[in-house]
């Protein structure tokens, strides 16, 4: 089989299309390759959907950590605390056997038991709470003389959270938002070692992986397919958010605009 049918055999594989059955034999650098990078779209997809909905959450928890009231405030540091404080990996595991006791009760929680949905959750939960304390920082370290800058031109409420504070504090945050995007796309790969199980062996890049390793005894081909499928990736989503944060940064100096470093999280 010439590589580029096996491209076109197992290309989309992990999404239903294509090729029902895995390789089961003779495995070549070409399927290896093309199966890791099929199971690549589900990394993608997890850490996208997350990735925007943990950023518009994490805003709302920031800010009612920021609050003074404690019925924001105490909601929002116990959510925080609880994501931050436990293992993702255990939280896929509650999360799975948390929708299956509901689907039993309402069986409109059965698509939560698949990873495409009930995996997606708790990513996006988990991200809220890393990037809530990012942003929670940010909003601690805006400068005072912005906010009566406001206060002088008559902005209050919405108009100068829109207008100053919020603008602010992304611009404080975004480099170390960029860290927690990339490692949330390396977290992907824990979704189908954890309690959601893979349907129709339709895994992620991971699930692929390990199949190949398991199957040739020889991890030394698989994972470095695997990592540097993710370095690519890394260097994507470093240059997206590097595009952002100039945008943020357009008002000022060159010379004092803040760099994005990469920091990768040893443990989560």
């Amino acid at each position: 089989m010439s590589c580029t049918q096996t491209i076109m055999d197992y290309g989309l594989r992990s999404i239903g299309i294509g090729e029902r059955l895995l390789p089961r034999g003779d495995f070549t650098l070409c399927q290896q390759f093309t199966l890791i990078g099929s199971g690549m779209i589900w990394n993608v997809y997890f850490g996208i959907l997350a990735l925007i909905a943990g950023f518009l959450f994490a805003t709302l928890l920031a800010v009612g950590k920021a609050s003074h009231s404690p019925w924001a405030r105490k909601p929002a540091e116990w959510f925080i605390f609880l994501f931050r404080g436990s293992p993702l990996f255990i939280q896929f595991f509650f999360g799975y056997f948390l929708f299956l006791q509901l689907k039993q009760v309402l069986p409109i929680f059965a698509p939560f038991t698949a990873a495409w949905l009930g995996a997606l959750v708790v990513l996006f939960l988990n991200t809220a709470a890393y990037s809530a304390e990012i942003f929670y920082g940010a909003l601690q370290s805006i400068p005072k003389g912005d906010v009566e800058a406001a206060d002088a031109y008559g902005l209050s409420g919405w108009p100068r959270f829109k207008q100053v504070i919020w603008p602010t504090m992304l611009r404080l945050a975004w480099p170390a938002y960029t860290n927690e995007a990339i490692f949330l796309f390396h977290a992907t790969t824990l979704v189908f070692f954890s309690g959601f199980p893979a349907w129709q062996q339709r895994g992620d890049a991971l699930y692929y992986a390990s199949y190949f390793a398991d199957k040739t005894f020889n991890p030394f081909i698989p994972y470095p397919i695997l990592a540097g499928y993710f370095i690519l990736l890394t260097l994507v989503v470093i240059g997206f958010f590097g595009l952002i944060n100039r945008r943020l940064n357009r008002h000022l100096p060159s010379n004092t605009r803040q760099k994005i470093r990469v920091r990768p999280n040893l443990i989560r």
